[in-house]
């Protein structure tokens, strides 16, 4: 019984770190589905919500107003969530395409869908607000919806070195390198799994209001795939963003984002019938629910390979390398700004956190604890 619980899940790891990575990658070679893009500037809504963001929201709305975009075809829509620091008031611009609603406490769901109701916009913007876009995102960001057939576009995340744990920091820019890569993969054959809340965009017709306990940028954008069109990445959509202050903030965070992630999984569970979906099918369960349940496998091919690591080497390879990743993981959460920013140390430390929250998530999920309300922490 050892051996076949180790075989198992051994094979289900493998499968989930690095089957369905190369499947992906070897599929957009084979089954390219190239989409149209046009330097298009359809009339632009930014909506973004922001709950005690008083320190990163001015710069925020200057960011946008700069951007290389057109002035009359650009409006900018902050919603406070019933934030009480001063956040409308640095939002506040002498600028009509500036919109501030000062709005009591509902969640992020219901400032979003507040946001929403008050764009008038043909493509919607969605972005966090302490992420900074690149000058020419917003450009890149529209660009594949002259193609008709797409929906949604996801703008490409990425992290600022310095803010977190430096072994934390440098685990989470690595695994976003990789993810990148993928979402390239993904979208040359078809679909993304999703978008991030740093930078995505829908057509206005296809947004779906936000439901509570749900990740938003999840279920925003794989509306538009229920609704039959196409999610795609622009990697010319730059948006930055600052790791989590610390490996405890970068945990909660995590541990909100997972619990919220796996509830819109089961709101989206119609995308998981490959008979509606193909292979996007696939790409949900494997991205989105195996490598979230990933703790639970891995708890068991370190239990079995160490009871059975006297019946052959296979098992005391697993064993040992599954406890020195552990460890070293252990040491770089341990140290935490001390670490040294090497990957010896920071992809361990950055895997073992995030297998701790999806624990923590999963948790969250069986028993019905939901998240339904969010409260920013950022480095000051």
């Amino acid at each position: 019984m050892s051996r076949l619980l180790f075989w198992l899940a051994a094979s289900l790891v493998a499968y989930t770190y690095a089957g369905f990575p190369a499947l992906v990658l070897a599929r957009a070679r084979l089954r390219a589905r190239p989409h149209r893009g046009a330097p298009i500037t359809p009339p632009v809504s930014v909506v973004v919500a922001a709950r005690n963001e008083v320190a990163a929201i001015g710069d925020k709305v200057d960011n946008l107003l700069a951007a290389d975009y057109p002035a009359d075809r650009l409006e900018v829509v902050v919603a406070s969530d019933g934030s009480g620091d001063g956040t409308v008031t640095a939002a506040r611009r002498a600028d009509a395409r500036v919109r501030v609603l000062d709005l009591p406490r509902a969640g992020k769901a219901g400032t979003l869908n507040a946001g929403v109701a008050h764009a008038r916009g043909e493509v919607l913007v969605f972005t966090d607000a302490n992420s900074m876009l690149a000058p020419d995102a917003l450009r890149a960001l529209v660009a594949p919806f002259a193609d008709p057939q797409v929906g949604g576009v996801a703008g490409d995340q990425r992290y600022l070195a310095g803010g977190a744990d430096a072994a934390v920091a440098r685990g989470e820019r690595g695994y976003w390198d990789l993810d990148r890569a993928l979402k390239r993969a993904e979208s040359r054959a078809g679909n993304v799994i999703s978008a991030t809340g740093a930078l995505y965009a829908v057509r206005r017709e296809l947004f779906r209001a936000v439901p509570d306990g749900v990740t938003d940028d999840f279920a925003v954008s794989t509306a538009v795939i229920c609704q039959g069109r196409r999610l795609v990445f622009a990697p010319g959509a730059v948006a930055y963003e600052p790791v989590g202050a610390s490996a405890e903030a970068e945990f909660a965070r995590k541990v909100r984002v997972m619990t919220r992630g796996l509830n819109g999984v089961l709101l989206r569970r119609e995308l998981l019938d490959p008979r509606r979906h193909g292979f996007y099918a696939l790409q949900l369960l494997s991205h989105k629910v195996l490598r979230r349940l990933m703790a639970l496998p891995l708890a068991v091919m370190l239990a079995t390979g160490a009871r059975l690591a006297r019946r052959g080497a296979p098992y005391r390879i697993a064993a040992t390398g599954h406890a020195a990743v552990v460890a070293l993981g252990a040491a770089g959460l341990a140290l935490g700004r001390r670490a040294p920013a090497h990957r010896l140390v920071a992809l361990p430390a950055y895997f073992v956190l995030v297998n701790l929250a999806s624990l923590r998530a999963v948790l969250n999920v069986a028993t019905r604890r939901g998240i339904d309300r969010w409260e920013p922490r950022r480095e000051r």
